[in-house]
């Protein structure tokens, strides 16, 4: 892994609805992604974790530009994909791809497996039939399926096979960059570690640089490079997969490890349990958007919203007692 940025994105912000007008009233939206900034490096896996609803997959698809930026710019390979024409994205899509949660019903049911992944190639104009055959049979050797799964329609698949096919398409156009949005999560617990392996595997073989977005925190943290935590359309915490597994710095960080089952029915272990309700959308609250369910917050912390800062051990943190050092140390095991 090295340190060139692949994607970075700046300022990015997603709002969803609002309204304005005499007979409309008045909203100001749902802030989905509010002023992302993030980078991926060259070859890591930078998992993306956080509560349900968090922006977690709004802002893999913005990297992408599958849905527009209010916001913000987004820059892969240095250049701005939110400046770029329609002719010239569609360019950029072949070095840049998505696995989707649900491999079924990201799979056009009546069109063979063959057809979903030669697809790429007949939007892209690369080659003729027998060309795209051949490369369909390659990229079905690459996933660990048999040829004669070409021939055949999704429903004929299990889960895990089905997502086999998914990652064949996503790579299909042989991109650089792929956003993995819960590419897991619908699967059974056994066929997880066979599709983790396998994009590690291809990880290595093609050189990937993934965006790992998942709220399972075991499967991140095997999978990982750097880990990113968001909490309410907004980045609270960035470190290496063992530093922050090890001494998480955010409290809402610190609240996530310490709902990981435990490994065995006899360890011990605190609960850093939160107090109150996650906060609307519609409504987050002045100063720290946390600051209504941290056990540690001050008055600071209710008027001044924290930036994201760095701390001496490199990682980047949205709080204001991590920066002073004055947050109580954090402690998993009893």
């Amino acid at each position: 892994m090295t340190s060139e940025t692949v994607i970075e994105a700046r300022g990015l912000t997603k709002v969803f609805g609002g309204r304005s007008g005499i007979f409309k009233g008045h909203s100001a939206g749902t802030r989905a992604v509010d002023g992302v900034d993030l980078a991926v490096r060259l070859g890591e896996t930078l998992g993306l974790v956080g509560e349900s609803g968090c922006g977690k997959s709004t802002t893999g698809r913005l990297l992408l530009r599958l849905i527009e930026p209010t916001t913000g710019s987004v820059f892969f390979n240095g250049r701005d994909l939110t400046e770029l024409s329609k002719a010239e994205l569609r360019r950029s899509r072949r070095e840049m791809q998505i696995i989707f949660q649900d491999p079924y019903g990201s799979l056009n049911p009546r069109m063979t497996v063959g057809d979903a992944i030669a697809e790429a190639y007949v939007i892209h104009g690369i080659g003729d039939y027998a060309t795209r055959q051949r490369s369909v049979r390659e990229m079905l050797d690459l996933v660990r399926l048999p040829h004669s799964a070409a021939a055949r329609y999704p429903h004929e698949f299990s889960g895990g096979q089905r997502q086999r096919i998914g990652i064949a398409r996503a790579l299909a156009l042989r991109p650089g960059f792929v956003v993995c949005d819960e590419a897991v999560s619908a699967l059974d617990v056994s066929v997880q570690a066979q599709i983790i392996n396998l994009l590690q595997d291809l990880q290595r073989e093609l050189n990937l640089t993934y965006l790992f977005i998942s709220h399972n925190l075991s499967v991140v943290r095997h999978i990982s490079d750097r880990v990113a935590v968001m909490y309410l359309g907004r980045i609270v915490e960035i470190a290496k997969a063992d530093a922050l597994f090890a001494n998480p710095a955010h409290p809402y960080t610190r609240a996530l490890l310490s709902a990981i089952p435990r490994s065995h029915p006899d360890e011990l272990r605190h609960r850093h349990q939160l107090s109150g309700d996650l906060p609307s959308a519609l409504a987050i609250p002045q100063g720290c958007r946390f600051v209504s369910r941290c056990p540690f917050s001050q008055e600071r912390c209710r008027t001044i919203d924290p930036p994201l800062g760095s701390l001496s051990d490199h990682r980047l943190v949205a709080c204001h007692r991590a920066a002073d050092g004055t947050l109580p140390v954090f402690e998993l095991n009893a």
